[in-house]
């Protein structure tokens, strides 16, 4: 076996997908969660949440109710989605 050869780490979504299941979220949780982490990440011009933190999570989440005009549960559910990032 070559000792050189580093293993491939999941990429984001794939880990949260990993996560969202090992805590038996249902599927439906789960796709929901995946397309708001990806809207936020989007949203963000591709920044990886590990560069984020309140200030940006706050300017997304402000961004959906002003512009966007979600409704609560929506906005709730776009920032637990997002916060499932950072548990």
């Amino acid at each position: 076996m070559d000792k050189n050869i580093t293993p491939v780490k999941p990429r984001l979504l794939d880990q949260v997908r990993e996560r969202l299941r090992y805590k038996h979220y249902s599927l439906l949780t789960e796709k929901v969660y995946v397309y708001w982490i990806r809207f936020f990440i989007r949203w963000s011009g591709l920044r990886h949440p590990v560069e984020m933190g309140a200030p940006e999570i706050e300017a997304f989440l402000t961004m959906l109710a002003t512009d966007r005009q979600v409704s609560a549960s929506t906005h709730k559910q776009a920032l637990s989605a997002i916060l499932f990032l950072y548990k």
